[in-house]
Order: C-alpha cells, then structure tokens, then sequence
C-alpha cells in the first residue's frame, strides 16, 4: 500500500544529501500522467513555460496552479540555451512575476543580464529558491570559466547555479567532476551533456551535484536517461535515495 505524504519543497530537497529527480512538463499534461509523476515519486516538476501552448497569462497561470501540491521551478527558458522563448525579455519578466508566487523556485540564465535582476528580486521578495543557470550545448568550459560563472551568479543572488555542458570526451566529464567537487559549497547543479556524460546523471551527485533531470515522455536532452532508468539506478547507487523512496512510496523489497 501506498503511503500519502506531504511533497519536501525545493528548498529543502535541494539542501539535502539525498539526491533528487527533476522532469520538465509542458503545459495541458493530461492529469493522470501528473498523477503518475506523483505517484512514482518524482521530486522536482520542472514547468518549462518557453514551451507552452500559449503564454496569455491567464493560460500560464491556470497551467501552473495545477503542480501547487509539488515541488516546482518555473522556467521561461531563451532560444540560445535550448528553450523555446520567442517574446521579449520584457514578456518574459512579466510572466516570472506573475508565476513567482504560486511556485517553488526560478531557474534564469546568467546570460539573461537585461532581466536578471528584477527576477531575482522578486523570487526573493517571495522567500522563492533562485536558480541561476547556463547552458553550453558545444562544449565544456575551461575550469576557469566555470568557476568565474558559478562565482558570478552567486555574486547575483543565486541560491544555486546550475552549469549544464556538452562533455565531448572523457576529459570534460572528468572537468565537471573536478569543479563540483572543489566548488560544491557553492551550491551546484551541475550536468555532463552528450554520450560522455550519461554518467554525469547518475554520479554526479555523489559528487555534490543538488539535482539531476530526467525526461519522462518528450525532449530527451542528449545523454538524459528515462525518469523511469535514474530512478532504478539512484536506488542502485544510493541506499539513502532507497529508503527514502521506500518510506515515500511504500515500495515492498524483496525478502
């Protein structure tokens, strides 16, 4: 039998050791599959609002209203790091202060200068988590770099920052394992794209990574793996991740 629970916050997922699970989601998901997230324990529904249908406000909110039992980023993410964003960056702002109250947590990009500063500033009038994020779908930035960014969003009011790249070798996975485990006090989400970095997804937080993504029924990024395959393998690697999903979802073991 299943065991109902009171879903951790972002905040609070995102400050612990155990690792969690992150999907992003659309708009009009049809309710049983968000019924099915729940079930299966996803940790963190990522609202990917660049990709909804419609981004009237009135449509934006009704959408995001639907996740307010669960964990939640919102994010309006730009076209030059992978989103689907065709408005004005005064659009967008206006739809971030628009979401900020009914969800957990932000994820800008650290590219988004023109904005980025009245996001933060209202996620934090409302107590929201800030994540500040970039993304580099080529290639891995020298150690340098990715200290100096992760170190500047910090400087902008991030409460995490979240560094996703292409790894297109084994040297850069072993980079970004490098910089999470030398900077993990800055609060790091940090992602290996590509074939090298599929284990980026499922190691990375034994490293201090506070998140990894998954994708459940649309827009695998390269190298993501199923919901269904990190949750297995987390259970597999991490006996912390196990029993807590064991208490959550009343998962009965084998004798």
């Amino acid at each position: 039998m299943s065991t109902t629970i009171t879903a951790p916050k972002l905040r609070e997922l995102l400050r612990s050791s155990v690792p969690a699970i992150a999907v992003s989601f659309a708009d009009q998901v049809p309710e049983d599959d968000l019924s099915r997230a729940r079930a299966e324990g996803l940790d963190v529904f990522e609202l990917r609002i660049d990709r909804y249908t419609s981004t009237d406000r009135e449509h934006v909110l009704a959408q995001v209203r639907r996740f307010a039992t669960v964990a939640t980023i919102a994010t309006i993410r730009t076209a030059d790091e992978g989103g689907e964003w065709a408005g004005s960056d005064e659009e967008r702002l206006s739809l971030f202060e628009a979401v900020i109250p009914h969800v957990d947590g932000i994820d800008i990009e650290l590219a988004s200068i023109d904005i980025l500063a009245a996001v933060v500033q209202a996620a934090k009038s409302h107590d929201k988590v800030v994540i500040i994020s970039n993304h580099n779908f080529e290639a891995t930035p020298p150690m340098e770099r990715l200290v100096e960014m992760a170190q500047r969003a910090k400087e902008l009011g991030a409460d995490f920052v979240k560094l996703s790249a292409m790894a297109n070798s084994h040297e850069d996975l072993r980079t970004l394992a490098a910089f999470t485990i030398q900077n993990v006090e800055l609060g790091l989400i940090v992602i290996a794209m590509g074939g090298h970095g599929v284990a980026s997804r499922i190691f990375f937080p034994a490293l201090g990574s506070r998140l990894t993504y998954a994708y459940s029924q649309a827009w695998p990024v390269s190298g993501q793996l199923t919901y269904e395959e990190t949750f297995e393998e987390l259970r597999l690697f991490y006996p912390d991740f196990n029993e807590k999903k064991i208490i959550e979802l009343g998962i009965l073991e084998d004798a």
